[in-house]
Parts: structure tokens; C-alpha cells; sequence
């Protein structure tokens, strides 16, 4: 991943953040205004973004501060020059799913569908991002996994054959999202399956505690990468982040190390 310059490629800050369709804990405020404030005070170059409302007829009735854009398209706005939707669940008001936020351009992105059952539907939106300077793209993977252990085995499985299929085994990689993971099954897997490594596990010896936000006990949020050492890694769960969804956000600074 040296640049083309032979100088050494700049640190990467990355955050994921599950938003709860942009609403507080039980759905008491509409959130997605703070949110945006938030994401551009914390300065990510690429956000990862689950439960993203696309479109909402009825939030938007009840709301007169409801966005006229979808949420993804809202919080980038002029930050993030580049954004991804990927529609995972569809009702009758409208649609959600996870979402990327980049400020590299974004080369190419897709959805694939992994849902367990019809009732919880889930996808992996894989996007390819151009570093400036860097001989391979990046590739990143924003996921929100099963309820249930079956489901997020499975979906564990069809990502890391996605992978195996589509990224060459030395490129960069990240996933992140909320994979749900209490018990801490998917590290093991996925360091067997594709090299990656978990960024709390890295920084301070176990996955970050993420849910609920106003005082996490359980770990369901993860940083995986490939390709990167890392610096910094933090949980963001302070009263003006905790206010916004039922889940911290993280955030880790990248090195590349290739």
C-alpha cells in the first residue's frame, strides 16, 4: 500500500455508528440533526452507519425537522462528498439499511442480501474507495448482523466468502457495524478467514462495550481491519453522544502498514 511517491500513506480515522433510524433511546426525540453535528465535530474519513432510514412517509407527516433527503445522503451532505445506501429492510412507509460516508471517492458499492429469514432482513454493503496515493483500493464493509446466533453464523460465512471472492488477499480491508456479537463469536472467524484483526482487542485487549449508550455493558460494535496498525481507538458514549442513539459510537485511527 506504499504511495506512489515512496512516501508513507496518511492515518485513516474511521467510525461506526448504529443510529437507530436517527431517534434517541425509545424513540423519544428525533436525533438526526444532533447527529450530523456530532459526526462533523468527530471528523471521520469514512463513517459506517447502520440502521440509516432511507425513506419514512410517516416520520416525515409527524416531523416538520424530518430531512427531505435520505438520512445517508442528510449527514454527508457537504462533508462527505461520497456516499453508499444499502436498502435492507422495505414496509409500507419506506425503507432502511447501512450506509457508507467517505471523503475519497467511492468506486464501486453493492449490497448483498444475507438475511437469516424474512422477518429480520440484513445486508453487507461492500463499497471500494480510492486512497489517494495508494497502489490498491480500499474495501469496506458495513454490516448489522442477526438477533439470532444461527443467523450471524451464517452471514459471518457469506462474508468472508464474499471476500475470499472479490478482494485479493493483501488488500486493505475494514467491516465494521453492529454484529450483535455478545459472546464474541465473530473474531475468531473472521482473523481465520480473512486476516482480520479487531481494533479494541488490538488497543486495550477486548471489543469495546457499545450498548446501551448510556452505560455500555455489552460488547455488539466492532472495528475489523486488515492491512493497518492501529493508533487510537475510543467509545464514544458522553451525554452528547449518548442522547442521540441506544448504541456508542466508535472511532479508530488507522495506519496502513503496506
Amino acid at each position: 500500500m506504499q504511495a506512489e511517491n515512496g512516501l508513507r500513506p496518511q492515518a485513516l480515522h474511521v467510525a461506526t455508528f448504529n443510529i437507530h433510524k436517527g431517534f434517541s433511546q425509545l424513540n423519544r426525540r428525533l436525533m438526526v440533526h444532533e447527529l450530523r453535528e456530532q459526526l462533523r465535530a468527530l471528523a471521520p474519513d469514512i463513517v459506517f452507519l447502520q440502521e440509516v432510514q432511507g425513506l419514512h412517509r410517516g416520520h416525515a407527516r409527524r416531523h416538520g425537522e424530518w430531512p427531505s433527503q435520505a438520512q445517508s445522503e442528510f449527514l454527508a451532505d457537504s462533508v462527505w462528498g461520497h456516499s453508499a445506501y444499502g436498502r435492507n429492510a422495505e414496509y409500507e412507509e419506506g425503507h432502511h439499511g447501512n450506509a457508507i460516508l467517505s471523503r475519497y471517492p467511492i468506486i464501486s458499492a453493492e449490497n448483498e442480501d444475507v438475511s437469516s429469514h424474512r422477518f429480520e432482513r440484513r445486508g453487507l454493503l461492500h463499497c471500494e474507495i480510492a486512497m489517494p496515493g495508494w497502489e490498491q483500493r480500499l474495501h469496506c464493509v458495513c454490516v448489522h448482523l442477526a438477533l439470532n446466533e444461527r443467523g450471524r453464523r451464517q452471514q459471518l460465512q457469506a462474508l468472508a466468502a464474499r471476500m475470499a471472492r472479490l478482494v485479493p488477499p493483501r488488500a486493505p480491508l475494514i467491516v465494521a457495524g453492529d454484529f450483535n456479537d455478545w459472546r464474541d463469536t465473530a473474531s475468531p472467524v473472521l482473523g481465520q478467514a480473512l486476516g482480520l484483526s479487531e481494533v479494541f482487542r488490538s488497543v486495550h485487549g477486548r471489543p469495546a462495550r457499545s450498548f446501551p449508550s448510556g452505560l455500555p455493558v455489552l460488547a455488539l460494535d466492532r472495528i475489523y481491519v486488515r492491512g493497518f496498525t492501529v493508533d487510537v481507538a475510543r467509545v464514544l458514549f458522553d451525554r452528547a453522544w449518548s442522547r442521540i442513539s441506544d448504541h456508542a459510537a466508535l472511532s479508530a485511527t488507522l495506519m496502513p502498514t503496506r
